[in-house]
């Protein structure tokens, strides 16, 4: 699609009975040659009949948390109950929100419903979304309330040592908010839970979207359990070891443990599993095949943002109907661009960057 089309689409949006002078006068250009646009675009099957009918593109929904994250990186080792020199750096995070970015820029359409302060954090992070194309359109905004704050410091290896969230806000995402959101869930190819999300929510979601395909980010241990009696009705999960041994109530030991605990996922109603190893890989199952892809050797800069990528390419690839092994491949790449930078988003991950290091790395 050209610039211009876009541009024309973009007043028809705003405008679904706007005239075709109307649109000429606005894009500077004869009424003549809009008549062509508007005709190249319903050769294409995006304007779909009279008064400018658009197709209904596709798009993700991501339904979990966001945040502030404050990050401590100490130059020398960590020393406990003292004054550690190094850097702070505060950035955009929250697992949700932190998915859905990544997501945007895999070029996955995405929308987010979350829940901010009308503060200055929650405009910062509102702002952001707009500057990237995350819609965050149908994201409740409390006012009186404090947006989700992360606080972590790690150590020189980039691993979290120690962090305290404050996100007392993601409570006020009720049943009846996400009533009024249904046709924004409805209408999205699959949606994203993170459990973040208050549990009755989170039941109430798969209980009451039955033809919804769900993936699942367990978060955290303690959080992954909101969701063990419900773990069949998402159709992908990407536990890590601990959370996977939670939920299927299978000590892993080796890799056959790893298959047992996914073949209990997949008893339940689950059709895809991920389990993440660290640096011994991710091991994948479906009704098809399973397999332990071992991880590159690798640099680790800041270890907080890798789960987020795995699962935003896991969502990349579902979106554009890949197989789970290269789903699984595609994903574990995502989530070594975001080991190799200090930020927890790497502003550099894309497909083609992807793509490109799925190369260099030999996990084609």
């Amino acid at each position: 699609m050209t610039r211009r089309e876009e541009d024309l689409l973009e007043l028809i949006r705003k405008n679904p009975r706007i005239s075709q002078n109307e649109i000429a006068d606005a894009l500077g250009i004869t009424r003549s040659s809009v008549g062509v646009h508007i005709s190249n675009l319903m050769k294409k099957g995006i304007i779909l009949g009279k008064e400018y009918i658009l197709k209904q593109e596709d798009y993700a929904c991501v339904l979990g948390g966001c945040n502030i994250d404050i990050i401590g990186f100490p130059t020398q080792k960590l020393i406990a109950r003292d004054s550690n020199p190094g850097r702070v750096k505060i950035s955009h995070g929250g697992v949700g929100r932190n998915i859905a970015e990544n997501m945007v820029h895999l070029g996955v359409p995405t929308k987010l419903i979350s829940a901010v302060g009308d503060d200055l954090y929650g405009k910062k992070i509102l702002d952001h979304a707009a500057s990237i194309g995350l819609d965050m359109k149908n994201t409740l905004v409390l006012g009186g309330k404090s947006t989700s704050t992360y606080l972590a410091v790690l150590d020189r290896q980039g691993d979290m040592q120690l962090a305290i969230s404050h996100m007392d806000i993601l409570n006020e995402i009720s049943i009846e908010f996400i009533q009024t959101v249904r046709p924004v869930i409805e209408g999205a190819k699959f949606c994203v839970i993170d459990t973040n999300i208050p549990e009755n929510v989170i039941g109430y979601v798969l209980d009451n979207f039955k033809n919804m395909v769900f993936f699942l980010d367990t978060v955290s241990t303690a959080k992954a359990m909101k969701v063990k009696n419900k773990i069949g009705a998402f159709h992908t999960i990407k536990p890590n070891k601990i959370e996977a041994e939670l939920l299927s109530g299978i000590k892993i030991e080796k890799e056959e443990d790893l298959r047992k605990a996914s073949e209990y996922f997949l008893s339940q109603g689950v059709k895809r599993v991920f389990i993440t190893l660290g640096e011994k890989g991710v091991f994948f199952q479906d009704e098809k095949r399973h397999q332990l892809i071992p991880n590159p050797q690798i640099s680790v800069v800041n270890a907080t943002g890798a789960g987020d990528a795995f699962l935003a390419g896991l969502a990349y690839c579902y979106f554009h109907d890949k197989d789970t092994e290269e789903s699984a491949r595609f994903a574990m790449t995502a989530a070594i661009l975001a080991l190799s930078h200090e930020d927890t988003i790497n502003p550099g991950i894309s497909k083609e960057n992807v793509e490109k290091k799925m190369k260099e790395i030999g996990l084609c």
